[in-house]
Parts: structure tokens; sequence; C-alpha cells
């Protein structure tokens, strides 16, 4: 799947379109690598999303097309959160 698609499905950035943008301003690392919008995302890959002055570090449980919101976070587990 598609990082600025699985940050949408996760919930962790509201839009699709945001998320690219996000991704396209270097704001979002895969396995410690700035990656594009487009980065192919699997289970166990650690993405680090700065955003604003929260910058978030999680690890990739699981991949779906489609999640009601309750299960949304059952995709990723936080490893750290960071406030600067």
């Amino acid at each position: 799947m598609r990082l600025d698609k699985y940050l949408k499905v996760s919930r962790l950035i509201k839009r699709r379109t945001l998320a690219k943008e996000v991704c396209d301003r270097g704001q979002v690392e895969v396995n410690g690598r700035v990656a594009k919008a487009g980065t192919d995302i699997k289970p166990g890959d650690i993405i680090t999303v700065k955003f604003g002055s929260k910058t978030t570090k999680l690890e990739v449980s699981a991949v779906s097309e489609n999640v009601p919101a309750k299960l949304a976070a059952g995709l990723y587990r936080v490893i750290e959160e960071k406030t600067t």
C-alpha cells in the first residue's frame, strides 16, 4: 500500500492530499529514510512522521485497504511520541 494512503487509512493524517504534501516536504521517514508518497508500506516497517511540533515514531502492524475508525489504531504500534 502507498504511504500516503496508509497514513489516511490509519487515521494518522485525516486527508490523503495532506498526507501526500507532508511526504513531499520530507517530513516522513520509512525505516530511517525520507520517503515519498508512493513508497510501499508493509508490516514491520518503522514510520516517523514530523507534523507540526509533534514527532511520532510507529511500527506498522497491519496493512488494510478499508478499516473502520474504531479499528484504525490497530494498524500500528506507537514506539515514541515527542513534542518540540
